[in-house]
């Protein structure tokens, strides 16, 4: 047995502690500047995703009519990729050394996707989503544009990845509504 007291050992700890904290790169004055332009843009980007969230949650819960099967777990399908994706939105913000907004005050203020009206039917609540889809596609392209321009490469593909599902959904809206284009090019 060795003759180790808690406060010696307590002090090794810090020892290690110490070296390690010494060693972990540290956000440089001039890297968090530039990324001013990115956080905001994942700010809105964040807004909007969590506002289109509760618009497709609230249609989810009150959707009505003959195809209230279909539409009901279309909009569950909706709310939980949006959901998956509020996180790590908010991750990439704390990534570039900036706190994520959280109130829900801040994103009334950020958003840029009209709050959505109650809608009588399926048809005009898979409207309201696909509107709010589109814009949120937008946002995720300047948030891409922004991210690859800082060479912020980790960003770029979560952003890609997440305008990539989001993509699908507008398709799969626009199907459900009988507005996707034919192909004419063959």
């Amino acid at each position: 047995m060795s003759n180790i007291t808690p406060e010696d050992l307590y002090n090794q700890l810090l020892s290690v502690q110490g070296k390690i904290t010494n060693q972990m790169p540290q956000e440089s004055p001039r890297s968090k500047k530039s990324n001013t332009e990115l956080v905001r843009s994942l700010n809105v980007l964040l807004a909007n995703t969590a506002s289109l969230y509760h618009d497709a949650h609230g249609f989810h819960w009150n959707v009505k009519g003959s195809d209230f099967a279909q539409y009901h777990e279309l909009f569950s399908d909706i709310y939980g990729f949006l959901l998956d994706n509020i996180d790590p939105t908010a991750e990439n913000i704390l990534k570039c050394g900036f706190d994520a907004p959280f109130h829900m005050s801040d994103f009334i203020k950020l958003r840029t996707i009209p709050e959505a009206n109650p809608e009588d039917t399926p048809q005009a609540m898979a409207m309201s989503l696909l509107s709010g889809i589109n814009e949120l596609c937008m946002n995720l392209k300047d948030s891409f544009d922004i991210a690859n321009g800082l060479d912020e490469q980790g960003i770029g593909n979560f952003i890609a990845g997440y305008l990539d599902e989001a993509q699908k959904w507008a398709w799969q809206l626009r199907a459900s509504l009988g507005l996707q284009r034919p192909n004419t090019l063959f």
